[in-house]
């Protein structure tokens, strides 16, 4: 089995590695035999076909599970599937999770397990669309969810943010245990989400895990450049200019491929040490202020005009704390910032994103093309 860990998480693992990774992912392993009696995991991936999505998508098929991505492709993103489709591992299913699905979806399609990505992903979008962010993240969601009740699922892994922190004082780390303080809609939502998980797992038959994830960057299928660190790479790059709204703020960054093998840790740990917790998603070396981003950024644009600006209108602010991830899964990203900077600007030089101008809304989450 491979984790795909750098040589600083190596050294952190290499001794409990043959002992309780390996005897818990085999542990789980035959548990899921006894269970499936030998038939393929196959996991189903709603709102697959996104960012994030198609880097689960991806990095399950080449494990040998199969995946079945559920979207509709709400930003007219549905090209960024395509090259998925050729690995025989990956099949697709166009829904709307706002319609319900036919009686025993999960069933007839062989479903093991169950990822939900599904929803209006990031603060700006759901401000821009209130209503429709209730009738997805809020109702949907939550329909979806029960939906998987009763159907013989496996495990149900629920992705939220570590935006539910919001703004925390200076010197503090916030774990999985500190109080949460949404300051989005798009944060209420994961909040109420997760507590509606929580407070049903004794009504619920499968067992779900709860993920807070940092945010992304990097490149993938489907990239986004609205998201900090991708955006601020690509306009360092194109314009050779920045304007940075208060430089100093904390947050935590966690590369999308690094995010694909959480998951896949997560699916085939054994059930005990993920059933019904909660785990922030990332590591404590990508904790990093906006002005740590635009550093990295000028070793490799050395010649960048930087205009740092106070007063934004986002006031999030956070450090987070990924101590659980670490001791109980196992899991630190092999991915650093720096990294993700290199991709990016190598990508950039070698053409790969010249049409970001011309077809904008496929390389971010700016507006909704496929609303009904």
């Amino acid at each position: 089995m491979e984790y795909n860990l750098d040589f600083k998480t190596s050294l952190y693992i290499m001794h409990n590695e043959d002992t309780e990774v390996s005897q818990s992912i085999e542990i789980e392993t035959q548990r899921f035999k006894e269970i499936f009696k030998g038939n393929p995991r196959v996991v189903l991936l709603a709102g697959g076909g996104g960012y994030i999505g198609l880097c689960i998508a991806n990095t399950l098929a080449s494990k040998g599970i199969k995946v079945l991505i559920m979207d509709n492709f709400i930003y007219n993103h549905g090209k960024s599937l395509l090259s998925s489709l050729l690995n025989k591992n990956i099949k697709f299913f166009q829904h709307d999770l706002r319609d319900e699905l036919e009686v025993d979806f999960f069933k007839k399609n062989n479903i093991t397990d169950v990822v939900v990505l599904a929803g209006l992903v990031g603060d700006p979008i759901t401000k821009k669309y209130p209503e429709l962010s209730d009738d997805i993240n809020n109702k949907a969601i939550k329909g979806f969810i029960n939906s998987a009740n009763g159907q013989g699922i496996n495990k149900l892994i629920f992705i939220s943010t570590c935006s539910n922190y919001g703004l925390i004082k200076d010197g503090e780390k916030a774990d999985e245990n500190f109080e949460l303080n949404p300051l989005s809609l798009y944060a209420q939502d994961k909040v109420n989400n997760e507590k509606y998980i929580i407070d049903n797992r004794n009504k619920f038959d499968f067992s779900a895990t709860i993920l807070r994830f940092a945010t992304a960057f990097g490149a993938a299928p489907r990239m986004r450049f609205d998201l900090t660190v991708n955006e601020f790479i690509r306009d360092a790059y194109i314009k050779n200019f920045l304007e940075v709204y208060d430089a100093d703020t904390w947050r935590p960054y966690c590369h999308v491929r690094d995010f694909a093998h959480l998951i896949e840790r997560v699916l085939i740990m054994e059930i005990k040490k993920t059933d019904y917790q909660i785990f922030n998603a990332g590591g404590d070396s990508n904790n990093l202020t906006k002005r740590n981003i635009v550093d990295l950024i000028q070793k490799y644009i050395p010649n960048l005009t930087v205009k740092y600006v106070d007063g934004g209108t986002d006031p999030r602010n956070y450090i987070v704390d990924f101590s659980k991830v670490k001791k109980v899964l196992f899991f630190e990203p092999s991915w650093s910032v720096n990294d993700g900077i290199k991709e990016l600007i190598n990508f950039l030089e070698n053409g790969l994103y010249n049409d970001v101008e011309i077809d904008k809304n496929f390389y971010g989450n700016y507006q909704i093309i496929n609303e009904q």
